[in-house]
């Protein structure tokens, strides 16, 4: 993975409060959305990488899914996660 132990930790305490908090929602979500932005740097100068393409779309998905669950518990959180993230645009 591109991130560094001292990124993931930033990026984790900025989304959830504590830098050890890896499995909260709003930190995972942050950290697949990190993920996803730099396989898709990398997708734009390796175009027929297959198995880097496939592992995006797993990991959108796992990100919908993630999305999905924050939305039927708190719709104002997951519209300010989506605006801070730059999800959709």
């Amino acid at each position: 993975m591109h991130l560094t132990k001292d990124e993931i930790a930033k990026v984790v305490k900025k989304h959830s409060g504590d830098a050890k908090n890896t499995g909260h929602t709003y930190a995972q979500i942050a950290l697949y959305t990190e993920r996803i932005n730099h396989l898709t740097e990398h997708l734009k100068k390796n175009k027929s990488d297959k198995a880097t393409m496939r592992s995006l779309v797993l990991m959108v998905g796992r990100r919908k899914s993630l999305l999905d669950y924050v939305k039927a518990k708190d719709v104002v959180k997951y519209r300010e996660l989506i605006k801070e993230l730059n999800i959709r645009k």
